[in-house]
């Protein structure tokens, strides 16, 4: 009979010793997967972005199609969740889930309207990033006259209220662009605007306004870095000023930025549809939720549905992005390091 075998405590302690322990990133993906809330808005986040780049392929009609006979029709099933619609609805199945006023397939529309909501979702985060990091980075690790002097430039900045600076920024870049000479400058923006449907103009303004929280957050995280043990030691050796930047700081502050950039881009989806809802975001036909919000807003005690269904897609990629953020944050938290 097998006997059974028992290490003394030296064999034990050996054996602590060589177990190789979790790292940081490695533990938080490993409590991020268990968060189901985490990973159904990851998920649907990612079915989101396979929408935007598969649209035309998904969406059964060109968003810009017009069929004026078919304005306002509706499938059959909508009866039956919206029945007050039955005295004078016009019934086509052909529309899954109905048309617009003027014939426009609302599937097809949301469908592409995924590309705008969701483009702002990834150039929104990076713009701030960018800005923000290298700007707080500076301000932090430098100190002194410098650091007040810019953080004196953020508090300027965030005296103005950011959606009305956004709107007044891009109030002022349609009219002056509006009919802009050919050859010069201006015609090249606009240009540039119209192809990219109307979303250059926005990118700016939120490029100008959401750098400052970022940049706040990446100085007071270098602050409490650049006096830590292991920078000094940098310095000891000779270490350039850059290399500990980018090579001790900035790697031990990216989680702390990341899920903060992870939790604002609701509030960045949300800036772009309120300026499509009043007219200062995108350029007709391209299709933006908040647009299809707007125009369905004017008959929605008649078709509610040209309405709801925008909306829903708009409150369900939000919830998506806030429940990844908040995982997120649980995940990268380090006072929850090897908890379950």
């Amino acid at each position: 009979m097998a006997q059974p075998v028992t290490l003394d405590r030296a064999s034990q302690k050996d054996v602590l010793l060589t177990t190789k322990r979790e790292s940081l990133w490695q533990d938080a993906l490993r409590r991020l997967v268990r968060n189901r809330a985490a990973v159904i808005g990851g998920v649907i986040i990612l079915i989101l972005y396979l929408t935007a780049i598969f649209a035309d392929k998904i969406a059964p009609y060109p968003y810009e199609k017009q069929t004026l006979v078919d304005q306002n029709k509706v499938p059959a099933w909508m009866l039956k969740v919206f029945p007050t619609m039955q005295p004078y609805a016009k019934i086509s199945d052909k529309y899954l889930l109905g048309a617009d006023y003027v014939g426009r397939d609302l599937f097809s529309r949301i469908v592409y309207g995924t590309r705008v909501s969701l483009t702002v979702a990834l150039i929104g985060p990076l713009i701030s990033l960018f800005i923000g990091v290298i700007y707080g980075s500076i301000s932090g690790y430098f100190g002194g006259r410098l650091d007040n002097i810019m953080m004196r430039i953020v508090d300027v900045l965030y005296a103005f209220p950011g959606l009305l600076f956004i709107i007044l920024l891009m109030a002022f870049f349609r009219s002056t662009l509006a009919r802009p000479e050919p050859g010069t400058f201006a015609y090249s923006i606009s240009q540039l605007d119209a192809r990219m449907g109307g979303m250059l103009f926005i990118f700016i303004g939120i490029g100008l306004t959401a750098w400052e929280t970022m940049a706040r957050l990446t100085r007071g995280q270098v602050l409490s870095m650049r006096e830590k043990e292991f920078v000094e030691a940098a310095r000891t050796i000779g270490a350039t000023d850059l290399r500990i930047m980018f090579r001790h700081i900035l790697p031990n502050i990216v989680g702390p930025l990341v899920v903060a950039e992870t939790l604002a881009i609701p509030g960045y989806i949300t800036t772009e549809a309120f300026l499509s809802f009043i007219g200062l975001g995108v350029n007709p036909p391209t299709p933006s939720w908040g647009s299809m919000i707007s125009e369905g807003a004017q008959v929605i005690r008649t078709y509610p549905n040209q309405t709801i269904f925008p909306a829903l897609a708009l409150a369900i990629t939000m919830f998506a992005f806030n429940f990844l953020g908040d995982g997120l944050r649980d995940a990268l938290d380090p006072r929850l390091r090897g908890t379950q």
